[in-house]
């Protein structure tokens, strides 16, 4: 009973062995995958892929790295997505100032517009920040009270996640939190309240130790669920239904496990 709440399935690294990754996972315990789009058309590749296999559902949005010269009719497209049944969440979406791939201001204007279509469609909202908390958390407090979300692979401090917390959102966890130097990290799941955590791999990305290096695979949610168990002195297994019946709850449009 293992949900994945973050994983790229749509990515190119996928397209020679799907079949085996999923059936990996599903060995592994893995029975609901949540696959983010960056862009339109990798989100209309989420959709396909969740229309093909019963435990994966979709995210649509545009990504703070697609955020440059963005044409109207993307935004239309992505809003025309969201009626699609499995589709569970507006992401992923955010700002993002280390790489400064768009220009801050016009990510900041993707960002809005997409929290403006969450509110709209009613449905969570899936976060990406990298250098940019500031202004990510400024934008999400002027959405207090009518969208919330999850910060996906969260890697700030314990008073950061607490201002998230306090706005609604869930806070999820991936890879980095089983890397060596990570003590900051785990310090920050320790005091995660129990019904706000989630967990993900960001696959085919960030792979947890002892796999660090390697092309990531929902699987190894498992790694990363064993990881959250220890930090907080808790069973896995307990961890593993908490984690998943806090994104069943985040992620309404998903089918119960």
């Amino acid at each position: 009973m293992l949900f994945d709440s973050h994983c790229h399935l749509n990515d190119d690294q996928f397209a020679g062995d799907l079949a085996d990754v999923l059936a990996r996972a599903r060995a592994a315990g893995v029975g609901r995958i949540v696959v983010p789009g960056v862009d339109v058309a990798s989100s209309q590749r989420a959709v396909r892929l969740a229309e093909q296999e019963p435990e994966v559902f979709a995210a649509v949005g545009i990504h703070p790295e697609a955020a440059k010269d963005v044409p109207a009719e993307d935004f239309a497209r992505i809003e025309a997505l969201t009626s699609h049944p499995k589709v569970v969440a507006i992401g992923e979406i955010g700002l993002d100032y280390y790489w400064d791939a768009a220009p801050r201001p016009e990510q900041q204007d993707v960002l809005r517009r997409q929290l403006e279509l969450a509110e709209r469609c009613q449905l969570p909202v899936i976060l990406h920040n990298r250098e940019s908390t500031a202004d990510l958390v400024a934008m999400i407090e002027s959405f207090r009270g009518r969208v919330t979300g999850v910060m996906h692979c969260f890697n700030e401090s314990e008073a950061v996640a607490k201002r998230c917390l306090d706005l609604g959102y869930y806070i999820s966890f991936g890879g980095p939190v089983t890397f060596k130097k990570a003590d900051d990290v785990r310090e920050v799941a320790r005091g995660i309240p129990a019904h706000r955590l989630l967990a993900e791999t960001d696959s085919p990305y960030l792979s947890p130790a002892p796999l660090r290096g390697k092309r990531n695979e929902p699987e190894r949610v498992a790694l990363v669920v064993a990881q959250l168990a220890r930090v907080r002195g808790q069973d896995t297994e307990e961890v593993a239904r908490q984690t998943a019946e806090n994104a069943l709850r985040l992620f309404t449009k998903v089918e119960t496990l």
